[in-house]
This record gives C-alpha cells, sequence and structure tokens, in this order.
C-alpha cells in the first residue's frame, strides 16, 4: 500500500530502508516514524454439530456464492477466541463454545494468517448473517469441495478429513502458496 504523509507529524513519507531495518518500508525522516505494514489476521471457526460441519455460502465478494467457514479479520483489541465467536455469530447467527485452536495457515503472497478453531456448535440454531447467502451443515462426505472459497479453509477442511479418518485431531501448521497460473483458486 503507497503511502504519502506521516500520520504521526503529517511530513510527506519516503520509501526506502529506515536507519538500523533490514527491509523497505515508508518512513518520516522529519521525526523518525515508520509505518510498519504487517499482515492480516482472519480467525474464523470449524463449528461442529452431530457429526456435521457449519458452513456458509458467501454473500460478498471475494467469491461471492461460494462455501466457507464462518471466518473474518480480528478487530483491533480482540481476543482470536473473540474473533471467531464474533464472525460465527455475524455470519451463521450461531452461538459456539469450547474452541480449540486446530489451523494455523500463512498465506506470504497477500500478507495474512488464517486461525481456524474448531468448536460446537451450540445447539442446531444457525440462520443467514448479512455476508452469507445460505447457512448450513455437511457431513463431511457433503463438503461441496468444487465449490469453497479460499484456499485455506479447503486445507482446513482436508487436514479435518483425515484427523476424522485418523481418530485424532491435532493442530495443524502450514502455509499457502501462490495459486498456480491456471487460476488455483482463491487465497
Amino acid at each position: 500500500m503507497e503511502m504519502n504523509y506521516c500520520s504521526n507529524c503529517g511530513q510527506p513519507l519516503f520509501h526506502g530502508m529506515p536507519p538500523g531495518d533490514d527491509r523497505e518500508r515508508y518512513f518520516c525522516k522529519s521525526c523518525g516514524y515508520v509505518a510498519y505494514q504487517n499482515p492480516r489476521m482472519v480467525v474464523g471457526a470449524l463449528p461442529e454439530y452431530d457429526g456435521r460441519i457449519l458452513m456458509c455460502r458467501r454473500a460478498i465478494e471475494p467469491c461471492y456464492g461460494l462455501w466457507t467457514l464462518p471466518a473474518g479479520y480480528l478487530e483491533n483489541g480482540e481476543s482470536v477466541t473473540a474473533g471467531a465467536v464474533r464472525e460465527t455469530r455475524e455470519e451463521a447467527c450461531a452461538d459456539i463454545a469450547n474452541l480449540t485452536a486446530y489451523a494455523l495457515f500463512s498465506i506470504p503472497h497477500i500478507s495474512q494468517i488464517y486461525l481456524i478453531f474448531r468448536a460446537e456448535l451450540s445447539g442446531n440454531a444457525f440462520a443467514s448473517g448479512a455476508e452469507s447467502l445460505e447457512v448450513r451443515l455437511f457431513r463431511p462426505d457433503e463438503i461441496p469441495w468444487d465449490r469453497l472459497a479460499f484456499r485455506a479453509i479447503a486445507a482446513t477442511l482436508r487436514c479435518y478429513e483425515s484427523d476424522l479418518a485418523a481418530g485424532e485431531f491435532k493442530f495443524h501448521v502450514g502455509e499457502i502458496g501462490q495459486p498456480d497460473s491456471k487460476g488455483g483458486g482463491a487465497s
């Protein structure tokens, strides 16, 4: 993201290597302010109920009409668990409990980090929120693999499918690379 003026003193920003740093950034030569741009954290949940997973069909871009787990950007001042609970309420009008960290995926080429929790759906009450066209429970063999919105969600669901078959759930860490030139899906 291009930046023009210092948010600290209003002077023009320069793009280059600030003194004592190891990479180029926007910085102010007048007051010394460095405009750090860090990855954005996406938090969400894999809500389970009676052997099924709650998923949402997106009503917004990117990936309008495709399926995902309830997830979104973490807000400032919000814990990762509170963010996952909020996103599930916003997108699926559902409450979750007993959150357990399940998958952490770095996506360096778009500066995002996904943290998905396994969670219990509190009852079977859910509905489409403002960002969802449809919300429904899927058995693992019903996951719409060819209609998933994000590669990090697909990777999370593959881990879930594998862990379910093995009878043991563990914490997964990985990296999602750039899509291939054949349109390897949304990040």
